[in-house]
C-alpha cells in the first residue's frame, strides 16, 4: 500500500506541483530591500533575489491561514525536505528536521538575532507558543544559510521577521477548539503608523490541552509587543516576547508491547505502593519561562548606506519535576537514610537559570551593480544548572544522625554547575552584477567561541571543561537569469560547528573526546516561473567530516545522545512544482530523493539473548534521514472566500541509530489531511474567518521513536552477559481535528 502511495505522490509532484506555488516559494527567496526602513529592520540573515541559496518562504497571509496548527514545526511541515515529529502529537514538545538535519544544526533567528539556546543549540518551540502568529514572514534556507551569528547553520537556517509596520490600525481575535480538549485563544491589535511616525503591535496567545497521551497536558502562554518610531531616514524599534509553558513530561516513549495495549500509555511518574499496585505522580512536568527584550536602530545617512544596530537580552528560568521510585538516596543524592530501608521514593526538580546578551552591528552599501554588508555579532551566555530534592518518603541526613528538613520551601540542593559562552561572529557579504543576467555572491564568516563548564553534575561527576574554537565559514555562488522565466544558480559553502553541552558532558562521563564537525555544501538549482506554472529543481551534496549524529539513545533530560562519525554525506535532489489549472483549482507539491550515508561505520550486533557479539564495518544510513520525503496539496476554491485543501505527506523509512539494523527501523508513513477556510467580509471593512483542520484522515496509527539502544544483562555470573535490543516509541495520534473562528478589522 505504501509503495502505491509513494508512486502516486511522486508522479503527482513531478508532473504538476509546487508547494505554496508562485506566491510563497522561490529558488532565491523574496526580495527584501535594506533601504526600505519601514519594511525591514535587520535583514542580512534573509536571502534576497540575488542570493543563490535554496529557500522557501511563507508570508503573513499564509501564516494566518495555518495559525490553527498549534506548533510552528507543524506549520512548516509541508515545506521541502522537512520532517516534523512530536512527543504528544502537535501539542507540547515538537521538532523538525531539514534534509535529516536536526534543530540543533539549524540556525533559527528572529529579526537577525539567534533564537537557538547557546548551550543545547536547540529551539524549544513550546517555550514560546504561536511564534508563527507573531511573524510577518518566515524563510527557510536549506543547506548552508545566511545567518549572522549564533548557532551554526549546519543544515539550514530559519529567519523569522516579526510584524512590520501596518498601514492602518487593525485587530483580530481568535478562538479554536480541537481533539484532546485542546483550546487555543488569542488577540492581536496594532495602531498602524500614526502621523507622528509611531506604531505599536500587541499579540497575546494561549493554548491548553489534555494531550493525546497520558500526562500530555499542556498550558502555554505567549505575549508579543513591539513599538517603533519610523522616520524618513531612521527607525527605532523595540520588541518584547514572553513565553511561559507547563507541560507534562512525554520524552520517555513506551515499548511496542505497552502501546499495543494502550496507545496513550506514558510511564513517567509511575510508582508502586506496598501492595505492588501502580500509581502515577500527577505533577511530572516541564516548566519554563523565556523572555526576549530586543532593541533595533536603523539609519540611512545617504541613499547608498544603511547602518543597523541591535541588542537582545534573553532570560530563561525553569525546572522539570520528576518522581523517583525505589531509589537509593546515597547513589542518587549523596544522602544517608535514617530508616531501616535501603531504598525510598523521592521528588526532585532539575532547574536552570540563564541569561544571554547579544549585540549586532552591521552596515550595508549599495549601488546599482554592487552591494556589501558587513558586521559583527557578539553573544555572552551565563547559565546555571542545579538540582533540588523537594520531597523524600523517609528521613534523610548528611551525617547519618541529624535529619534534613526537605520540602519545596526548604529544598536540598545536590548538584550545581555553570556554563559560560562567548560567541563572536564577524561577517561580510558581497554581491556584484556582472550584467543584467549574471551576478556573483560571496559570504565570509569568522566565528570565535570560548566555552567553559564548571561545577558538578547530577551524578556527582566534576565537569571541568574549557575550549576555544575558531571557525572560518565561507560561501560563494552565482545566479544566471537565462530569460525572464528561467534561472540557474549555484553555491559552494563550508561551515563548522562546535559540540553542545550535552555532547561534551556525555563525552566527559565516558572518558571520550568530542570533536567539532565540518560540512562542505554544494548546491545547483534551476527555477522556471510562468503565469500558471512553476518548477524548481535543486541538486545538493552535503559532505561531512566528524559529523555529530544521534546514536539513538537519550539522556535523562530527553536530549539525543550524539556520536562523531568520521566521514558521511547527504546527497539528493529536491523538486518543487505547481500548476494553476483554473481559478478554482490548483495542485502544489514537492519531493526530495536522497542518499544519507556513513562511510565505514563500525558497530556490534547480536541476536536477543546471545552472549557473544559480532563486529561489522560497513556503509550505513544516517539516523533519522529518510531517502524520500514528499508533500502534495490539491486546492479548491469553489466560491469567493472559500478554500478547501486535501494534503498528503509521505516520509520514507528511517533508522533510529546509525547501524541500519532492521530491528531499529521506523516504518514509512503516509498522512492524509484536510484544511478548509471560509472568510466573509463585514460591512465595517472587517471579516470573519472560519477554519477547520482534520489531520490523519485515514486514522493511520504510526510511531516515531523516543530512543533505542543495546543493553547487556548478567543473569548467571559476573562474567557472562546476555545482550538485548531496546526500543521505545512515540505513538502518534489517529484522526484528530482543530476548528476555529477569527474576527478582525
Amino acid at each position: 500500500m505504501l509503495k502505491k502511495q509513494t508512486l502516486i505522490l511522486a508522479l503527482a509532484t513531478l508532473l504538476t506541483t509546487s508547494l505554496h506555488a508562485q506566491n510563497h516559494v522561490s529558488v532565491n527567496g523574496s526580495v527584501l530591500d535594506t533601504l526600505q526602513l519601514n519594511e525591514v529592520v535587520i535583514n542580512s540573515s534573509y536571502a534576497d533575489g540575488k542570493t543563490p541559496l535554496t529557500t522557501s518562504e511563507m508570508n503573513r497571509d499564509k501564516l494566518q491561514e495555518i495559525k490553527l496548527l498549534p506548533s510552528l514545526p507543524y506549520q512548516l511541515e509541508l515545506e521541502p525536505s522537512v520532517v516534523v515529529s512530536g512527543e504528544n502529537g502537535m501539542v507540547g514538545a515538537t521538532s523538525f528536521r531539514i534534509r535529516g538535519v536536526d534543530a540543533t544544526r539549524i540556525n533559527v533567528n528572529i529579526n537577525g538575532i539567534t533564537l537557538n539556546d547557546p548551550e543545547s543549540q536547540s529551539v524549544f518551540w513550546y517555550n514560546i507558543p504561536n511564534l508563527g502568529g507573531m511573524a510577518q514572514s518566515i524563510q527557510l534556507q536549506r543547506g548552508v544559510g545566511a545567518s549572522n551569528g549564533g548557532s551554526a547553520s549546519f543544515g539550514g537556517a530559519m529567519s523569522l521577521q516579526t510584524f512590520t509596520v501596518a498601514p492602518k490600525a487593525y485587530g483580530q481575535a481568535d478562538i479554536a477548539y480541537g481533539s484532546f480538549n485542546t483550546k487555543q485563544y488569542g488577540v492581536t491589535v496594532g495602531t498602524g503608523r500614526t502621523k507622528s511616525g509611531l506604531s505599536f503591535d500587541l499579540a497575546y496567545n494561549g493554548l491548553n490541552s489534555d494531550g493525546f497521551i497520558r500526562n500530555g497536558k499542556s498550558d502555554q502562554q505567549s505575549l508579543f509587543f513591539t513599538g517603533g518610531w519610523y522616520g524618513k531616514r531612521s527607525l527605532l524599534k523595540a520588541v518584547f516576547i514572553l513565553g511561559h509553558q507547563k507541560t507534562g513530561i512525554t520524552w520517555d516513549g513506551a515499548s511496542a508491547e505497552d502501546l499495543d495495549q494502550d496507545p496513550t500509555y506514558n510511564g513517567v511518574g509511575a510508582y508502586y505502593d506496598e501492595f505492588g499496585k501502580v500509581h502515577y505522580y500527577d505533577n511530572e512536568t516541564d516548566n519554563y519561562n523565556q523572555r526576549h527584550y530586543q532593541l533595533y536602530y536603523s539609519f540611512r545617512p545617504s541613499n547608498r548606506w544603511t547602518l543597523n544596530a541591535a541588542f537582545d537580552y534573553t532570560h530563561g528560568d525553569g525546572y522539570y519535576e520528576q518522581y523517583k521510585d525505589n531509589k537509593k538516596p546515597g547513589s542518587y543524592y549523596g544522602l544517608i537514610s535514617l530508616s531501616s530501608t535501603s531504598k525510598s521514593d523521592f521528588v526532585h526538580r532539575k532547574k536552570m537559570n540563564n541569561n544571554g546578551y547579544t549585540g549586532l552591528l552591521s552596515a550595508n552599501y549599495q549601488t546599482d551593480r554592487f552591494s556589501i554588508t558587513f558586521g559583527d555579532t557578539y553573544l555572552y551566555y551565563d547559565g546555571w544548572h542545579f538540582g533540588n530534592l523537594i520531597w523524600a518518603q523517609d528521613d534523610l541526613s548528611l551525617d547519618g544522625v541529624n535529619p534534613l528538613e526537605i520540602s519545596a520551601k526548604t529544598p536540598y540542593e545536590w548538584y550545581r554547575n555553570r556554563g559560560q559562552k562567548h560567541d563572536n561572529t564577524a561577517f561580510l557579504k558581497l554581491n556584484y552584477d556582472f550584467s543584467k543576467r549574471f551576478n556573483m555572491y560571496a559570504n565570509m564568516q569568522v566565528r570565535y567561541i570560548d566555552y567553559t563548564l564548571s561545577g558538578m553534575d547530577d551524578s556527582f561527576d566534576s565537569i571541568p571543561y574549557h575550549q576555544n574554537y575558531l571557525f572560518f565559514n565561507p560561501k560563494i555562488g552565482g545566479n544566471f537569469q537565462i530569460n525572464p522565466q528561467n534561472r540557474l544558480y549555484f553555491v559552494v559553502g563550508m561551515v563548522n560547528r562546535e559540540p553542545t553541552r550535552s555532547d561534551i558532558k556525555d563525552a566527559i562521563e565516558n572518558g571520550e573526546t568530542i570533536k567539532p564537525e565540518t560540512m562542505i555544501d554544494l548546491e545547483l538549482g534551476y527555477g522556471l516561473e510562468k503565469t500558471n506554472f512553476t518548477l524548481q529543481g535543486n541538486l545538493y551534496a552535503m559532505l561531512y567530516k566528524d559529523q555529530l549524529t544521534p546514536s539513538g539513545d537519550l539522556s535523562s533530560t530527553g536530549y539525543a545522545l550524539m556520536e562523531n562519525v568520521d566521514k558521511s554525506y547527504r546527497i539528493g535532489i529536491e523538486l518543487v512544482a505547481g500548476y494553476q489549472f483554473t481559478k478554482w483549482f490548483s495542485l502544489d507539491g514537492n519531493i526530495t530523493l536522497s542518499q544519507n550515508k556513513i562511510l565505514n561505520y563500525t558497530f556490534t550486533d547480536f541476536n536477543d539473548g546471545d552472549s557473544t557479539l559480532t563486529t561489522y564495518t560497513k556503509n550505513t544510513n544516517l539516523s533519522f534521514s529518510p531517502n524520500i520525503v514528499g508533500a502534495a496539496i490539491a486546492t479548491f476554491k469553489p466560491f469567493e472566500g472559500a478554500k478547501l485543501q486535501i494534503i498528503g505527506k509521505y516520509v520514507g523509512k528511517q533508522y533510529c541509530d546509525n547501524t541500519s539494523r532492521e530491528v531499529y527501523a521506523l516504518d514509512p508513513y503516509f498522512l492524509l489531511n484536510m484544511r478548509a477556510i471560509y472568510e466573509f467580509k463585514l460591512k465595517s471593512s472587517g471579516y470573519v474567518r472560519f477554519s477547520l483542520a482534520v489531520n490523519n484522515l485515514t486514522n493511520h496509527h504510526y510511531r516515531l521513536n523516543a530512543w533505542v539502544g543495546d543493553w547487556a544483562d548478567d543473569y548467571s555470573s559476573e562474567t557472562t552477559y546476555y545482550y538485548y535490543h531496546s526500543r521505545a516509541y512515540l505513538q502518534q495520534p489517529g484522526i484528530n481535528f482543530m476548528a476555529g473562528v477569527s474576527i478582525g478589522f
